[in-house]
């Protein structure tokens, strides 16, 4: 029998999933214990005060800046620039996820990053 095959029939009295499942919540509605992911485009420097109230309510944001480094990379470093310096004053977290993307995190939430060794001896010659 198919996965979504006809099965045994359901015993009288017990209770259907229409009845069990629980209304849907509003995925926009803040809960102390959800932590939600966005992925935004950056299309105006106006943009990120909606970008700044977003992080404050607890989402992580994907931000994709290729719209707006289309129109002007100075643009682009002024807001990152001053994205940088909102995640700084918050607690929160910035990171670049490669050439087209930047995430930022509010304070809870930190990226990970690889430590990369710093060698301290002096590296032997072949003198």
């Amino acid at each position: 029998m198919g996965l979504f095959k006809k099965g045994k029939k359901q015993k009288k009295g017990s209770p259907t999933i229409e009845q069990t499942a629980q209304p849907a919540s509003d995925p926009h509605e803040d809960s102390s214990d959800t932590i939600y992911l966005r992925a935004l485009p950056l299309r105006e420097i106006s943009d990120l005060d909606a970008i700044r109230n977003e992080v404050k309510s607890g989402k992580i944001l994907i931000l994709r800046i290729t719209p707006l480094a289309s129109k002007s990379i100075e643009d682009v470093k002024q807001a990152v620039g001053e994205l940088y310096d909102f995640a700084e004053a918050i607690g929160g977290d910035i990171a670049r996820l490669g050439e087209e993307r930047v995430v930022i995190c509010p304070p809870k939430v930190k990226i990970w990053r690889e430590k990369t060794a710093v060698q301290s001896e002096a590296l032997p010659t072949a003198a």
